[in-house]
């Protein structure tokens, strides 16, 4: 049975759910282990609170990431990937090697 918000497609089903680089950095962060919500904000420089929130909630509703709360004082949230979302490795290390292949431009050449 197919889910009507996602598309038929499994690259663009991929595309839906893991959308912008932030989601995809986010993900590689999470592949390290469990992370609390600021050593998140503090592993990717540059990430609004509201983006990565927005980003977790999608993870958690699409299966990717689940949230722990702990009863402590003060309180302790973590989040970590699902077995869906470790599926994701492959993903990410093919596309770390792709990356790594990309020559860097020639300079220009001015006359």
């Amino acid at each position: 049975m197919s889910n009507p918000n996602l598309p038929e497609c499994g690259v663009a089903r991929f595309l839906t759910v893991v959308n912008g680089p932030w989601a995809t950095l986010i993900v590689r962060e999470l592949l390290r282990g469990p992370h609390r919500f600021t050593e998140l904000r503090e592993s990717l420089p540059g990430i609004s609170p509201h983006t990565l929130t927005s980003r977790l909630r999608q993870f958690e509703t699409h299966g990717i990431v689940t949230r722990t709360a702990y009863a402590e004082i003060p309180p302790r949230v973590e989040y970590q990937l699902t077995p869906l979302g470790e599926g994701l490795r492959d993903v990410l290390n093919a596309m770390d090697t792709w990356g790594q292949a990309v020559p860097e431009p020639e300079p220009a050449i001015t006359v």
